[in-house]
């Protein structure tokens, strides 16, 4: 399934044109070709290569999954592979969509293996600044790039509320439960993963930007520039974001581990409040002859004895926070 779109002079002219007419439209050097491949075969991909003349390892590459984000030159056009992303605020999980694109100096060709990836979203930036059409290939490359990097934006500052929640949790009387130590794992998971697809992006993003005479007028700079800087503060914000949430996980285990000597001071207080108790009344069963045997008042000097170290006891352990 292919999607095209033909701009003329900065216009929008045709759409949904077969793709091997595409050839045929860039004989016009004031056309601008784009095509959307989504889930195409090799055959697909050879097709569109021998229209584009593609080179063979970059058609590899669009076919094969996980690649890392890259921009690759070679001497006909430019490969481009980046990532989108969305974060499920109630799994904690992160969501990636990869679009592999190829760029020659009058057609922009997106591959997609699902539809995770909402190119629609990328056509609606398109549409929504005509102006910048006339442009040509540099002004979809920005559209694309926009789209992705504000995913990544978005998925950091919807990451960095989780973890303010997590933040919060730390301090309560309530011990940390299953639950939010699975929401922390998952969290540095996403974290990690989020990590390699935003980390390689300003290489790439940089490399357009030097490179944006090649692929346009050089009149776009500023929007490169401006997409640059988001992925400064996109790739900056996941750090200092791994940095919270592992010294988060480290708040947890130094909260739990004070909770737990509490808990033990607490119970060998108690412990030792009993055991006087225990040992007395075990000195008063021997069987022989001892102060008070056989007299009530031995049972009040032993019951005396009892209350009155307990007290003392209690209120030396109260003192110290042992209680």
């Amino acid at each position: 399934m292919a999607r095209t779109r033909l701009y003329r002079h900065g216009v929008l002219t045709a759409e949904g044109f077969p793709v091997v007419d595409v050839s045929d439209h860039l004989e016009d050097p004031s056309a601008v070709v784009w095509v959307d491949l989504h889930a195409p075969t090799e055959d697909d991909l050879r097709a569109i290569s021998e229209e584009l003349g593609l080179h063979e390892l970059a058609v590899e590459d669009a076919l094969q999954r996980k690649q890392r984000p890259k921009l690759d030159v070679y001497d006909s056009h430019k490969f481009l592979n980046v990532y989108a992303a969305r974060f499920d605020a109630e799994s904690g999980r992160l969501e990636v969509a990869d679009v592999a694109v190829f760029i020659t100096g009058h057609a922009l060709v997106t591959v997609r293996t699902s539809d995770d990836f909402a190119i629609d979203e990328v056509v609606r930036r398109w549409d929504e600044s005509p102006r910048l059409a006339e442009h040509g290939v540099a002004f979809l490359i920005h559209g694309l790039l926009d789209y992705v990097v504000d995913s990544h934006f978005d998925t950091v500052e919807a990451m960095d509320e989780q973890i303010e929640a997590l933040e919060e949790m730390v301090f309560d009387e309530r011990p940390v439960g299953p639950d939010e130590q699975r929401r922390t794992y998952e969290l540095r998971k996403s974290l990690v993963t989020l990590r390699r697809i935003v980390m390689p992006m300003r290489e790439v993003v940089n490399t357009l930007l030097r490179r944006n005479e090649e692929i346009g007028d050089g009149a776009l700079s500023p929007y490169f520039q401006d997409v640059y800087d988001q992925v400064l503060r996109a790739s900056e914000w996941t750090e200092s974001l791994r940095d919270l949430l592992g010294n988060v996980r480290e708040a947890q285990l130094t909260m739990q581990g004070n909770r737990m000597n509490m808990i033990m001071k607490r119970v060998t207080s108690w412990a030792a409040i009993i055991a006087v108790p225990t040992m007395i009344t075990g000195f008063y069963g021997q069987n022989i002859p001892f102060p008070g045997f056989g007299a009530p008042w031995g049972f009040l000097t032993s019951t005396l004895a009892i209350v009155l170290v307990s007290v003392v006891l209690y209120r030396v352990f109260r003192a110290r926070d042992w209680l």
